[in-house]
């Protein structure tokens, strides 16, 4: 099997057409990246919200148990 490239050197000039094929690869990683970082950031905001919906829905929970609890207590006596 031979090699497409005898050097980094005619790698990186893309036989003569280094201009067009690095400006594609920039304007492809560049919105690959931030699509990743768009999802990673949502993502971590979502499951922030989560957590508060989960906590505040205990809190609610508790709250009615408690109240529950006191007005079994004061029926009773």
């Amino acid at each position: 099997m031979m090699p497409a490239f005898n050097s980094w050197q005619a790698f990186f000039a893309m036989g003569g057409y280094a201009f067009y094929v690095w400006l594609a690869v920039v304007f492809t990683v560049i919105p690959l990246t931030g699509l990743v970082l768009h999802t990673l950031l949502l993502r971590r905001r979502l499951l922030t919200e989560i957590r508060q919906r989960e906590s505040r829905e205990r809190r609610i929970r508790a709250a009615k148990m408690k109240k529950a609890v006191t007005e079994a207590a004061g029926e009773k006596m």
